[in-house]
């Protein structure tokens, strides 16, 4: 989602984006917190970015395929995914 206006940086909500949705905070001087619109949630900068942190490993390999699985206690080997490849 785009920020609508120069300023302060706008994070995402990080409860929205645990919901995969993809939604703006807005910043509020005068608490000096972020909230969200959507769903209510209000933080300090730093929650806020400790939060998000924590969803972006579920995205974390969304680029790379497995290529093999190995044999048992050994972990998978990857390779980074591009365009147009199966």
């Amino acid at each position: 989602m785009a920020q609508s206006s120069k300023g302060k940086l706008n994070y995402r909500c990080p409860r929205c984006f645990a919901r995969d949705i993809d939604m703006d905070m807005f910043y509020d001087e005068d608490k000096k917190e972020y909230y969200c619109l959507r769903c209510a949630f209000h933080g300090s900068e730093e929650e806020v970015i400790r939060l998000n942190e924590q969803f972006k490993q579920k995205y974390g390999r969304l680029r790379q395929r497995v290529v093999d699985f190995g044999e048992d206690n050994e972990p998978p080997k990857f390779k980074e995914h591009k365009a147009g490849e199966q």
